[in-house]
Order: structure tokens, then C-alpha cells, then sequence
């Protein structure tokens, strides 16, 4: 990540959250970017959260584009990069596998800021039937990737979400051999093993309030 004249920036708070997957995107596609962080004490004060289009982060601007809701960022960085398949049927199963990724980790975030505690078993029962169809998927992919034969923005925002999964419950993979290959194949691609194994990583809570 560059601090200079980056062609990106994001505006968040200082966690992985739903700014990670643009920043493994990001980093595996080698661009540069500037980071804004904000701090709690600022986001409750008020003022940013009135400027933003949805009252929420992250922030996304390309130039004097600004944008809000993370996965149109990632669909717009699928545009720019490549990442968006090869014609438009590859790219509407994109859209359905982001949105089946997406469908998981809304439950996750739900989970962890209303009832992480006392939910955790029955939510993990539930995300083994989830994670059973992104198996299956890949079981059938003659690439390793989700769609077509190159990688999608779809494939980070599992990626990601497999990561924090692991965090959660290390061995929830452990019956998925074509997820866990899938994790282990994005995990060795050498500009995401070099964040993986980074600061800007490492040092960042998942969530806001501590749970994972």
C-alpha cells in the first residue's frame, strides 16, 4: 500500500471488516492505494457518517469517483481489473457467487453484533449447509476458480470470508477438501501470502467489538 499519489482511496475504520476483500483484491492485483482510517470516537461524533451517501463505510473513491456499499466497489474494481469473466454470462455467475458469499457473511455480521455467544453453535451448524454448495461448486471447476478460468472478484470475497471462518472455528474446513484447496491455493498467491504475513493485516481485529 502506498501513502503517495495512489490511484485509490478507502475510508475505514481500523479493521479487516468489509474493507479486506478490497484490500486482498487490491494487493493481489498489485495496485496502490491510500487509507484513511477512522476512529471510533470520530465515526460517533457524527459528521462523516451524516456525509456518506448510507450513513456507513467504508468509502471507496476512484479518482472523483466516491463510492459506498462494498460490493459495488468490488463489482466496479471487477470491471477495471478484469475480474468480471469473459462475456456476460460469466459475469451475472460472478454476481450470483458474490451474492451467495455475501449471503454468508451478512449472517456472520449479524452473529457477531447481536448474539455471538450464545449463537456460535448453531450458526456454525448452519454455515456447514452453506459452505456444502460453494464445495460443490468447486468440485465441478476445472480451473480451482468459481467462474471461468481466471480469477473473479467473486473469488476474494469467499477467500475472505473462508479467513474469517478459520478464525472462528479453525477446523470448519476440514470436510470441504475443494474449499480448503481453494484457501490454500489464494493463500500461496505471493502478493496475498506478502499481506497475509504483513502489519496491515496481522495487527487489524476482524471486528469492531472483539469477537471473532
Amino acid at each position: 500500500m502506498s501513502l503517495g499519489l495512489a490511484p485509490y482511496t478507502i475510508t475505514y475504520f481500523p479493521l479487516r471488516g468489509r474493507a479486506n476483500t478490497l484490500r486482498i483484491l487490491l494487493n493481489d492485483q498489485g495496485q496502490e492505494w491510500k487509507e484513511i482510517v477512522v476512529t471510533f470516537d470520530e465515526w460517533h461524533k457524527g459528521v462523516l457518517k451524516a456525509s456518506c451517501a448510507f450513513g456507513q463505510l467504508p468509502i471507496f473513491q476512484d479518482g472523483d469517483l466516491v463510492l459506498y456499499q462494498s460490493n459495488a466497489m468490488l463489482r466496479h474494481l471487477g470491471r477495471k481489473h478484469g475480474l468480471y469473466g469473459k462475456n456476460d454470462s460469466e459475469a451475472a455467475l460472478i454476481d450470483m457467487m458474490n451474492d451467495a458469499a455475501e449471503d454468508i457473511r451478512g449472517r456472520y455480521v449479524t452473529l457477531v453484533y447481536s448474539n455471538f455467544d450464545d449463537g456460535k453453535e448453531e450458526y456454525l451448524k448452519d454455515l456447514m449447509i452453506r459452505l456444502s454448495k460453494f464445495e460443490a461448486i468447486l468440485a465441478n471447476s476445472k480451473t480451482g476458480f468459481l467462474v471461468g478460468d481466471k480469477i473473479s472478484f467473486a473469488d476474494y470475497s469467499l477467500f475472505d470470508i473462508l479467513l474469517t471462518h478459520l478464525v472462528m472455528r479453525s477446523s470448519c474446513l476440514d470436510s470441504f477438501p475443494n474449499l480448503k484447496g481453494f484457501v490454500e491455493r489464494m493463500s500461496a498467491r505471493p502478493k496475498i501470502k506478502a499481506y497475509l504475513e504483513s502489519d496491515a493485516y496481522t495487527k487489524l481485529p476482524i471486528n469492531g467489538n472483539g469477537k471473532q
